[in-house]
């Protein structure tokens, strides 16, 4: 049973930080690319960030370029974003996704909250 459990949410005035994690099991982790989405009320989910399998490779939507930075650990079978200079319109559920071959796999999310 693929797991992936989010965590490291929380409510952190605009200019914070936060590091987000996904502790992913049941899967093997180092052949699934990583990506962390993002979905804020009345909004549709939308792409964060995403590392591929090895983590040579990653992509950051333009929102959070340069403020955000995507890594991995494949000995811990875990996924990090960490998030600096954040801004209210970073807030939203963050949810982890791992794909590999038409594979998809989703966690349950982990809420980040900015208050300005």
């Amino acid at each position: 049973q693929v797991q992936l459990v989010e965590s490291g949410g929380g409510l952190v005035q605009a200019g914070g930080s936060l590091r987000l994690s996904c502790a992913a099991s049941g899967l093997t982790f180092n052949t699934y690319a990583m990506a962390w989405f993002r979905q804020a009320p009345g909004k549709e989910r939308e792409f964060v960030a995403r590392i591929s399998w090895s983590g040579g490779s990653t992509n950051y939507a333009a929102s959070v370029k340069g403020r955000f930075t995507i890594s991995r650990d494949n000995a811990k079978n875990t996924v990090y974003l960490q998030m600096n200079s954040l801004k209210p319109e970073d807030t939203a559920l963050y949810y982890c996704y791992a794909g590999a071959m038409g594979v998809v796999h989703w966690g349950q999310g982990t809420q980040v909250t900015i208050s300005s």
